[in-house]
């Protein structure tokens, strides 16, 4: 793929079209004056590969690098869990040339031979990890969400800005077609005025009590829990399942929700919602899971359009089985002259002719990415801004934060997006959790 220069108009709407024309910048950042100066990313000449490491070497991480591995050399592999570690150096060998291993991602970090990240830890790690990399020049593949709190991500924008590093942000979905077209009809009035957009998510998991257990040999427990309160290894807490805990992650509100809502708001092309409303459809069960497994989200937006959230559970998550007769995970915009639906099945709408008739030359375009991965690689080469960047990544991930801040303070709450605080009713409440106390030595010290 061959990147157009970026021009204006597209900086314009990877910082928020709307807060930009409004002569809000949401792109100009800085960091304290005091702050050290980060390394300067390693260019590479026209035939050179790249090396990678890969960080978290759980499941999706390790499928990143196994694609990744087309663009460049793995050269580094690291994992608090010496089993993944080594399950994904070997799955990662290549031509006998099998990646070092190292439990501490700093050490990888120092390696001159390393210019490029994939980021696959827990979500509670992605922003750590994401400011070693700005402080060391890495380029860096971050998975989503792309923080655990909407503080880490103004650092995380301020820090690569600075840094001047091609981050990616792991929202492949903007690099699909289908989902692409629809948010260019939206764009471009082809359902009239859009009134509603609908989020389907799949429900979370709902289970406990959990008892503790023996951490398993090879497992750094206490670096695993890294920023997030001690407690005893409970085996649901960690690896796939650390998701449903508010401690590491989200709920699907922020797993498939970085996903759905990231589509929702390309489509919508405001900076951030006005208001946030929600409902908590069944309490977590104490001792177990505390991420809500099903849930109500309506954000309201300046303009008067609705963002509805609803979790379903006629859809497969996480292995659990279930029936397919319901409504499956998706999305559905609605305006005054019809309606589409999209998912990663298919796309559809209230009259097929919608999805057929050419935009005009003057319509607006989108960011044109056929592939996430390549998307990122092309950049890191030509150091123009990726798809999904850093503040694209953030207020999408601000989104799904929002929602869930709702859900746990039980609140109606109002958002500034300029000043990314809430405001009026609930708002000392709620900008408790806007941040998070970080657990020594885990704090921002860490990667200094």
């Amino acid at each position: 793929m061959k990147n157009a220069p970026l021009t204006r108009r597209d900086f314009l709407q990877s910082c928020g079209a709307v807060a930009a024309l409004a002569g809000l910048s949401a792109c100009q950042t800085s960091l304290p004056a005091s702050a050290p100066a980060p390394l300067a990313a390693k260019k590479l000449g026209p035939n050179d590969r790249p090396g990678i490491a890969l960080i978290g070497c759980g499941g999706q991480g390790t499928n990143d690098a196994l694609t990744a591995a087309s663009y460049g050399n793995i050269v580094a592999v690291c994992d608090v869990d010496e089993t993944h570690a080594a399950a994904a150096a070997e799955r990662l060998t290549k031509d006998g040339k099998r990646p070092a291993i190292y439990s501490d991602f700093r050490r990888v970090l120092e390696r001159d031979d390393v210019h490029v990240l994939i980021n696959g830890t827990p979500d509670h790690w992605h922003t750590l990890v994401n400011l070693g990399a700005a402080r060391a020049g890495k380029d860096v593949y971050a998975e989503k969400p792309l923080t655990l709190t909407i503080d880490e991500g103004r650092r995380l924008v301020r820090a690569v800005q600075r840094s001047g590093i091609i981050l990616q942000t792991g929202t492949q979905q903007r690099s699909s077609p289908r989902f692409r077209q629809a948010c260019e009809l939206v764009r471009n009035g082809r359902l009239g005025k859009l009134q509603t957009a609908d989020v389907w998510l799949p429900a979370g998991l709902r289970e406990g009590p959990f008892a503790t257990a023996k951490v398993p040999a090879g497992l750094n427990w206490d670096f695993w829990l890294g920023q997030a309160p001690k407690v005893e290894y409970v085996p649901q807490r960690c690896h796939r399942n650390f998701r449903f805990w508010y401690d590491y992650s989200g709920g699907t509100m922020t797993d498939w929700g970085a996903h759905h809502n990231d589509i929702a708001y390309w489509a919508i092309g405001e900076l951030a919602p006005r208001q946030v409303s929600s409902r908590v459809l069944t309490p977590p069960i104490p001792g177990g899971y505390d991420a809500f497994s099903e849930y109500e989200v309506v954000y309201t937006y300046a303009s008067g359009i609705k963002l509805n959230i609803h979790t379903t559970k006629d859809d497969s998550i996480y292995g659990a089985k279930v029936k397919l007769d319901g409504q499956r995970n998706g999305i559905r915009f609605e305006g005054t002259a019809g309606w589409i639906w999209i998912n990663r099945d298919g796309i559809k709408a209230s009259d097929p002719e919608l999805l057929k008739a050419p935009l005009p030359e003057n319509a607006v375009r989108l960011y044109n990415s056929p592939n996430h991965m390549q998307n990122f690689f092309d950049c890191v080469r030509s150091r123009q801004a990726p798809i999904c960047d850093v503040e694209t990544g953030h207020r999408s991930a601000t989104m799904c934060h929002l929602g869930a801040i709702s859900l746990r303070s039980g609140h109606t709450l109002t958002w500034d997006a300029q000043q990314e605080k809430f405001t009026g009713d609930h708002a000392r409440e709620a900008n408790a959790y806007v941040q998070r106390e970080l657990r020594a030595p885990y704090d921002y010290s860490f990667v200094a």
